[in-house]
């Protein structure tokens, strides 16, 4: 069995689900688990409910008519006859998401997010699901959270493998098709959650590997991985050969054409991951296995928004010592900040993170308990691995730099 996986951007439109027809009539025809995402920025404009209900806002409500407008645009353009079942599935996701913020909030604001921000990748695959069936390439629709089954970490939630791997046997059987989301799950209570932003990627993984597939394909709007972002740098080239530790590493990094988690499970069975474009689906892409770190050897340029500079300092001049810094890594822990960077000094350490415009606050309140804590946003990560000599240069003007790191294979810098 293969594993393709769709992401946000490609099933953006009517255009871009009809392709994900193309991509596998030419490449997928039979014996096929297709993982798709939410439809273009679906998952901001649900996370954009999620504060505005936790606000008492009801701006909730604009931001959900445009979600449904959005989806019916696409509806319409591939389903003509309003008759379609697809529009009643649809209807009653969005009635669900207009029920929940009707009532109060979650108390947990975490588990609020995931059972809101989880009905994107429901609606999608709705969608994706009906027109492909419509059009020949027959499959059966499958719900993630029945499946998939995690901790109640939400948000950042832990699969239980062994009992994923038991109900996903039962689901799937060999010679058929099947649509199911990416990104989502559930824990033991039945409560939706959700893998990290970007984690359908690690959806894909999960099943290929539990299921014991041929291949994993992630389809993207570029050749394959790339040196780098081609709309950030110029004169890309495309890499055919990555191994698994390779993207491992570009993915922690911030490489963002691979979720971070996506690569493990995959090495543990030495099953290939492609990177392919669903414009050309002909071509060969990047393959991810074991070999070579690059083929061919280029240096990597990474970039990183939303980032943001956190200086905590001891008040009372004390040493930063372990255990100030086993008290801070447990706030980072308890909130799902992602460290980048760090540097320390006598008396305070720096911290470049993802800055999450719901939990970061929560994180700054917190440390300003015990610290001083210095706050400044608008912060962008570089990163060069595997440095040429004359790789700095390939930046050019990245702005002032906050913080700079560099090693014998790689090279940091935190720009304002």
């Amino acid at each position: 069995m293969q594993v393709f996986k769709f992401g946000g951007a490609s099933v953006k439109d009517a255009q871009g689900v009809r392709n994900v027809e193309r991509v596998l009539l030419q490449c997928g025809a039979e014996n096929t688990i297709v993982v798709v995402s939410a439809m273009g920025k679906t998952t901001n404009n649900l996370e954009k409910i999620v504060q505005y209900h936790l606000e008492g806002n009801p701006l909730w409500k604009e931001v959900l008519e445009d979600v449904r407008r959005i989806h019916y645009a696409v509806m319409e353009e591939l389903f003509p006859r309003k008759e379609h079942t697809v529009y009643q599935e649809v209807e009653h996701v969005l009635t669900q998401i207009r029920l929940i913020c009707q009532a109060p909030p979650e108390h947990d604001y975490n588990m609020h997010y995931d059972r809101i921000v989880s009905y994107g990748e429901i609606i999608s695959t709705r969608i994706v699901s009906a027109f492909l069936n419509d059009s020949g390439w027959n499959n059966q629709w499958l719900d993630a959270r029945k499946l998939i089954k995690t901790d109640a970490n939400h948000r950042f939630a832990r699969i239980n493998w062994s009992f994923t791997e038991v109900l996903v046997q039962q689901a799937i059987r060999p010679n058929n098709n099947y649509v199911i989301q990416g990104f989502i799950g559930s824990d033991d209570n039945l409560h939706a959650t959700t893998l990290g932003r970007e984690g359908s990627d690690y959806t894909a993984s999960v099943l290929a590997y539990v299921l014991n597939a041929g291949e994993v394909c992630i389809w993207k709007d570029v050749p394959g991985v790339l040196n780098g972002d081609p709309k950030v740098f110029s004169d890309v080239k495309l890499i055919n050969h990555i191994s698994y530790r390779e993207a491992i590493e570009l993915a922690y990094f911030g490489a963002s054409v691979i979720h971070p988690k996506t690569i493990q499970p995959l090495q543990r069975k030495d099953i290939p991951l492609y990177v392919k474009s669903f414009l050309e689906p002909g071509n060969p892409g990047t393959r991810i296995s074991n070999g070579p770190d690059l083929s061919p050897e280029l240096p990597i340029f990474i970039r990183k928004t939303d980032q943001a500079i956190l200086k905590i300092s001891t008040r009372d001049l004390a040493f930063i010592v372990e255990e100030n810094l086993s008290a801070i890594y447990n706030i980072f822990h308890r909130y799902g900040t992602r460290v980048n960077l760090m540097q320390n000094s006598a008396v305070s350490s720096r911290f470049c993170i993802n800055n999450d415009p719901i939990s970061t606050p929560k994180v700054v309140a917190e440390l300003q308990k015990d610290f001083d804590v210095e706050f400044e946003t608008d912060i962008t990560l570089f990163t060069i691995r595997h440095d040429k000599g004359n790789s700095r240069e390939t930046l050019g003007s990245i702005g002032e730099v906050r913080m700079e790191q560099r090693t014998p294979n790689v090279m940091q810098f935190a720009a304002k």
